[in-house]
């Protein structure tokens, strides 16, 4: 199902949007590999692997697997048919395990696993920092290289909240393969966990020219979402200041006529 959904849907994504990409000689013809890369749009996962030979499997919700009727099947089938496994996200701590244990038996039979370390989209364009426990965790289980890649201008495409695409060329940057041998049976050091999804988060940044944020994307949505609220509560209170106002100086003048 793989190969057809690739034909399918790599095919027309190459001809419409004509991807660019760098490095694409570090991708190894076999074996283990994790591509780590930022992530700024949910094409992310479509324009990586329409640009490589290999399979690359990445984890989605797992929403997109069960909704029931005709819709549901087809983007359940959809998913499958590009390489997503579904993970359950309705608990953190078991979403994160869930996500690491799949990420290991994809590297196990020796595929292409991909991940994005931020563990959500960037809301604003910008590169923030990395969650060690999953990256990290997989790469020190499994021994695998880890590659990083910067999805350059894919926010543009599809912007939050639009449904129809903008037809412009988006740009991939592979860079060279890390070894972190040098780590290994130090999965369970939580300073080991953060220094190796650091220096992966680096070769991200450099590669996409992405301004860093030394927080998490997840800390940042949260913000930006509550200053919106703040903001709009702001403007509603002005609102009704001003009609308050309005209708006072209309009070006035009917009482000044009615005098």
């Amino acid at each position: 199902m793989y190969g057809t959904m690739k034909v399918a849907i790599g095919g027309p994504l190459k001809v419409a949007f004509r991807p660019w990409v760098e490095g694409l000689e570090n991708i190894p013809a076999e074996g283990a590999a994790i591509l780590a890369s930022n992530h700024l749009s949910f094409s992310d996962s479509f324009f990586l692997p329409a640009v490589l030979d290999r399979k690359v499997t990445f984890i989605a919700k797992a929403e997109y697997f069960t909704t029931p009727g005709v819709k549901g099947r087809l983007t359940a089938a959809f998913f499958k048919g590009v390489g997503q496994l579904p993970v359950d996200r309705s608990g953190s701590r078991g979403a994160g395990e869930a996500a690491i244990k799949s990420g290991i038996e994809v590297l196990e039979r020796g595929e292409l696993f991909g991940i994005y370390p931020e563990g959500t989209r960037s809301p604003d364009g910008r590169l923030y920092r990395g969650k060690p426990g999953g990256l990290a965790r997989v790469a020190l289980a499994t021994g695998a290289p880890v590659i990083p890649v910067a999805m350059i201008d894919t926010e543009k495409i599809q912007p939050p909240g639009k449904v129809m695409p903008k037809l412009m060329r988006p740009g991939i940057r592979i860079g060279k393969p890390m070894d972190f041998s040098r780590y290994q049976g130090m999965e369970h050091d939580r300073f080991v966990l953060r220094a190796l999804t650091d220096e992966v988060m680096y070769e991200i940044m450099k590669l996409s020219g992405q301004e860093y944020v030394d927080i998490y994307a997840t800390a940042a949505k949260r913000q930006i979402a509550e200053a919106a609220k703040a903001a709009k509560e702001a403007e509603k209170a002005e609102k009704a200041e001003k009609a308050e106002g309005a209708g006072a100086v209309e009070k006035a003048e009917k009482k000044q006529v009615e005098s």
